[in-house]
């Protein structure tokens, strides 16, 4: 692959394992050696990300036709700081308490940045850092958490199709039917052409 063929959403959206060290959750969490992830295979697991211009969201077509596609109808900013968010500690608290929702959960990141963590199918984490001009999609169903790193600010448009619904869901909530498809869609997928056991 020539330096003319580099994905440019590495620039804006990174990922690998994390260690398991109770540290400030706000740190990169590497492990030694770094085990880096791929957005492909960031997109195995259901994550779609893009890369857009932040700087011009409001007359972005790339963004616009990314909402007529998927159908996201709504749209608000969220700004996670110590300064402009109210019970801030908490809502940190609360954000990287792993949860699931119902529906998808769609961040662009227009300033700023901050991690989503998200499990493999072994049920390891994965940190995704979304900086300036990274969107990212979590599938309905997907376990995830959210914290700031360590710049303590993000602002991110929040997108939605319909009217938004943002309640988490705290795991363990594996009986609800869109962890189901998520579970049958993403994470029973095998490598090659071996049966997938869907009772499982």
């Amino acid at each position: 692959m020539g330096a003319s063929d580099k994905d440019t959403r590495e620039e804006v959206l990174q990922a690998w394992y994390m260690d398991d060290s109770d540290e400030d959750q706000r740190l990169p969490h590497h492990k030694d050696p770094k085990e880096f992830v791929s957005l492909d295979q960031l997109s195995e697991l259901g994550v779609l990300s893009w890369r857009l211009d932040a700087d011009n969201y409001e007359t972005d077509e790339e963004l616009k036709k990314i909402r007529e596609d998927r159908g996201y109808s709504y749209m608000d900013f969220c700004e996670v700081c110590p300064e402009k968010l109210p019970n801030y500690e908490e809502k940190i608290k609360n954000f990287f308490e792993e949860h699931l929702h119902t529906d998808e959960e769609i961040r662009y990141c227009v300033a700023g940045s901050g991690y989503f963590d998200v499990r493999d199918r072994n049920e390891k984490w994965i940190r995704i850092w979304l900086k300036k001009g990274g969107m990212i999609v979590l599938p309905a169903g997907c376990y995830h958490r959210f914290t700031l790193d360590t710049d303590n600010y993000i602002k991110a448009m929040r997108l939605f199709v319909g009217d938004p619904v943002w309640t988490p869901f705290n795991r363990p909530h594996d009986h609800l039917p869109a962890r189901k498809e998520y579970v049958q869609g993403f994470l029973q997928k095998e490598a090659g052409n071996r049966p997938i056991d869907a009772t499982a």
